[in-house]
């Protein structure tokens, strides 16, 4: 089987707003019930869905006029966005155009019940949601109907001790709660134990990354770091 070649399975038609296009997509998600894939479609302001059935010539709006950026499905098929301008996350139930708000939304701060451009998110299995809050320079944890969210990850300005992060990225979380977050302007990986005031580096120094933006596992305990400056995703496999 010939891999070096991707497969065009959403948009390809060039940047734009029709249905058939995607502009500045950010974000991607499988959805196993239906079969299709759920697409922050970043610049074009939309969250959209494409099924993955052969044939699929254009995708569906699912949420329009949001500045999406992260998002996250969790185990009910409640799907969590991230929205980088009214600094908010919210639950959305498919064909839902409103939402719940779940983190943030008292505006643009650094306050415990703010954020400020939040990104990528991670759900976990008792809908708590996990935050990059990039210009905060932390990460956020939000339990399910809290008015306000826990600092669990940098929150110390921005510099690069291994108690702060710079511009934090994608995060994944164990079920031990432990916390491995991109440290995008830090140019490594961290993992943060669950209630630790400071983390580790795991991956990155020693110009490994440039950039490291997504981060994802898959069920070995391989880390797929997207090395955004270096034009590459790079696997890590994790003692």
């Amino acid at each position: 089987m010939d891999d070096t070649n991707g497969q065009v399975v959403a948009g390809g038609n060039g940047e734009g707003n029709r249905l058939d296009q995607l502009y500045g997509p950010k974000d991607v998600l499988i959805d196993k019930e239906t079969d299709s894939l759920i697409i922050c479609d970043r610049l074009n302001r939309r969250v959209v869905r494409w099924s993955r059935r052969s044939g699929t010539t254009q995708g569906e709006i699912l949420i329009d006029n949001i500045h999406c950026y992260g998002l996250a499905m969790d185990d009910q098929r409640y799907f969590y966005i991230s929205d980088c301008t009214k600094y908010e996350v919210r639950r959305y139930q498919i064909g839902d155009k409103n939402g719940t708000l779940v983190a943030g939304g008292n505006g643009q701060g650094a306050g415990l019940n703010q954020l400020d451009v939040p990104t990528y998110i991670f759900v976990d299995q008792q809908q708590t949601v996990y935050v990059s809050d990039q210009h905060n320079h932390r990460v956020m944890k939000w339990n399910k109907g809290a008015k306000e969210g826990i600092v669990v990850a940098g929150g110390q300005d921005r510099r690069n001790a291994l108690a702060q992060l710079s511009n934090p990225g994608g995060l994944f979380v164990d079920t031990l709660g432990t916390i491995y977050v991109a440290d995008s302007g830090n140019n490594r990986v961290m993992r943060w134990p669950k209630g630790a005031k400071q983390g580790t580096v795991i991956v990155g120094g020693y110009g490994q990354l440039s950039f490291p933006l997504g981060l994802s596992f898959d069920r070995h305990g391989n880390l797929y770091v997207v090395d955004e400056d270096n034009h590459r995703v790079q696997r890590f496999s994790i003692e």
